[in-house]
């Protein structure tokens, strides 16, 4: 019996993951016919390619509810996943440019790689299945483990790609169990399904207990949560400094989408068995990211652990959705959503002191900036203060959303601890301030001439400052989305 074909509608609304599919296709091809001088190129029609979808996503989302009988969601919150992703994919490509010829990298593949990462992403965020969320973590997950060792002479790019790849697979494998475990007791992968079936369980199960422990690890791994985040600092300091941008921001709010979707969603009639784990991954993660970060020299290492305790206060949205759902799941994905310019910026201005043969990578090669380059130190600041929660910030009206849902759906706790790590993590920030504006510089620093790298920057210091002054319209806009989670 032949398979109906689904409708032309249907398939149109999946044309952001067309497009860019198709695209990276295009790019491993004109990269055979592009001599390696030109490799520049291939980077800008990717950026193109990436400024146009986000565009027509923006202008006109996809609104066609369920389509491929339910494997896929194209609904307002996947369209403001969509747009999240597609930014720091364009951002990742401006500060690429001219550190990959810096770095020897230069390679088509590595623009089409990352346009296959989006599409996962987007998968991922617009999955209404096991399934298809699943295949989307794979395909985001297999092309970051191929970026992060890029640099394949450098035995520390190929020591975070293998760590990355070996523990991935392993909690990959975990989280299909679990999937594989639901589907057994529910009878259906879709999550709307799932969700009524499990309406009728009782939370007592073991096999509900188990699967729900095994989701919880690989969504974990995922975003890098403790006590599953030991393959967070050597990857992110191994890896090209620009694909370290883009896990830190990108990836982990990939995960944090597909998470959304799976328990907000799928699990939430069994939300008294995993909020209690969730509540103390957050508190971990938040309490060892900042108190580790203390101690680190290399400033990749530092922020990696940074990104860690992120990863913390983000969850404290997902907790407090079991509560209160829509104030939770706002604080979350807005939290994500102004984390990714600040983070990106602190990689890029990384980026800007990386030249040939030089990697700025260590919080000491950033003494004396304040005399060498006042307005790179300035936005230095800027970044920082956003990270540490610190008005008039972005940042600080990310952290003040999340500890609001956290009040307002009594976890009053989770809330207090988070108050507490931002203190400690404003601490380490301004020790690298202090390196900048009161330390003589021993080499005097260097920054990169390259203009994609200052418009990005330009960018992501703008966005933070004025998501700071007038958060209202991205916050209405993640309000809607999330009324909108099916």
């Amino acid at each position: 019996m032949a398979i109906p074909a689904p409708p032309l509608s249907e398939v149109l609304a999946l044309w952001p993951e067309i497009l860019l599919s198709v695209a990276a296709c295009a790019l491993l091809i004109f990269d055979l016919l592009t001599s390696r001088e030109r490799k520049a190129a291939i980077g800008w029609w990717c950026f193109g390619v990436l400024v146009l979808t986000l565009v027509g996503t923006f202008l006109h989302p996809p609104q066609a509810g369920s389509i491929l009988s339910g494997m896929f969601l194209a609904d307002g919150y996947a369209a403001f996943f969509k747009v999240l992703f597609l930014i720091a994919a364009a951002l990742t490509v401006l500060i690429s440019l001219r550190y990959l010829d810096d770095e020897g990298i230069q390679r088509g593949e590595y623009y089409a790689l990352l346009l296959f990462a989006t599409v996962g992403m987007m998968f991922l965020a617009g999955g209404g299945d096991f399934i298809s969320i699943y295949l989307g973590l794979e395909l985001m997950s297999l092309s970051t483990y191929v970026l992060v060792g890029f640099i394949r002479r450098d035995d520390a790019s190929t020591e975070g790609a293998v760590k990355y790849f070996l523990m991935g697979a392993f909690t990959s494998g975990i989280l299909l169990y679990g999937l594989a475990l639901l589907y057994g007791l529910t009878g259906s992968t879709n999550l709307a399904a799932v969700a009524q079936s499990l309406a009728g369980l009782s939370p007592d199960n073991p096999a509900l207990v188990l699967a729900t422990i095994l989701v919880v690890v690989g969504f974990g791994f995922k975003i890098a949560a403790v006590p599953f985040h030991m393959w967070v600092p050597d990857t992110y300091e191994g890896a090209p400094t620009s694909i370290t941008a883009f896990m830190s921001s990108a990836v982990k709010a990939a995960a944090l989408a597909g998470l959304a979707r799976v328990f907000i969603v799928a699990l939430f009639p069994s939300a008294e068995i995993w909020e209690v784990l969730w509540w103390i991954l957050a508190a971990l993660s938040m309490i060892l990211g900042n108190v580790v970060a203390i101690a680190q020299t290399s400033l990749k290492r530092m922020l990696a652990y940074s990104s860690i305790s992120h990863a913390g206060y983000a969850l404290i949205g997902v907790v407090a959705a079991t509560q209160a759902r829509e104030v939770g799941l706002t604080g979350a994905l807005f939290y994500m959503f102004v984390y990714l310019f600040a983070t990106m910026g602190t990689f890029g201005m990384v980026i800007l002191l990386t030249h040939q043969g030089f990697r700025s990578d260590k919080i000491a090669d950033f003494a004396g900036l304040s005399r060498s380059a006042p307005l790179a130190a300035f936005i230095y600041i800027i970044f920082f203060l956003s990270l540490a929660g610190i008005p008039p910030t972005a940042g600080f009206v990310g952290k003040l959303v999340v500890f609001r849902a956290a009040i307002e759906a009594g976890y009053i706790v989770l809330a207090v601890i988070g108050v507490a790590t931002s203190a400690i993590a404003a601490y380490y920030y301004f020790m690298v301030i202090k390196t900048m504006f009161m330390e003589e510089a021993v080499v005097q620093p260097q920054l990169s001439s390259s203009r994609p790298l200052a418009i990005g920057l330009g960018i992501m210091v703008i966005a933070t400052v004025l998501l700071g002054l007038f958060p209202a319209v991205v916050l209405d806009a993640v309000t809607e989305s999330v009324k909108l989670l099916q």
